[in-house]
């Protein structure tokens, strides 16, 4: 299989794998594809611990780094996942707040690796694309939610 040309680089403590097959259990398009052991000792590991895990989410490639402590997922990255329905919105958000994870704004929530995610009905996003006074509607109904509340979107759309 050859080596993605770009591949996003996730920094965890100690938990890429873990975190990498939880991705490919919860998402469509997704799966772990390889896991590397250090060659030799590291400043946060040992020879044959886990430094690196391949994967892929919803289609985007992925390298985890099994880094150490010293730096911290942030907000300034997220996984935006597209979610057709509310059925979809829901399986994602519990799986992600379910598994240890917690609820933001705005239809943010936060793995328990501190990665972050916006699961996003469509209907959001069209809303803002179209412009005006519906995109205003939808945008003031999501800055009340946690998890996006589809009906309420569609019906702050229609006016």
């Amino acid at each position: 299989m050859p080596i993605p040309k770009n591949t996003i680089c996730l920094w965890y403590d100690k938990d890429a794998e873990a975190a990498a097959r939880f991705y490919a259990e919860t998402f469509p398009d997704s799966k772990v594809s390889a896991v590397h052991r250090a060659p030799s000792d590291y400043p946060s590991g040992k020879k044959g611990d886990v430094l690196t895990v391949e994967f892929t989410v919803a289609g985007v490639a992925c390298l985890g780094l099994n880094g150490g402590p010293v730096f911290k997922q942030s907000e300034a990255f997220s996984f935006q996942i597209a979610t057709d329905d509310q059925e979809e919105t829901d399986r994602y958000w519990n799986a992600i707040v379910g598994n240890g994870g917690q609820e933001s704004a705005c239809g943010w929530c936060k793995d328990k690796w501190g990665l972050s995610w916006q699961i996003t009905p469509r209907t959001l996003t069209e809303a803002m694309a179209a412009g005006g006074e519906e995109a205003k509607r939808a945008f003031d109904a999501m800055m009340d939610m946690k998890k996006i509340d589809v009906a309420a979107i569609d019906a702050a759309r229609r006016g």
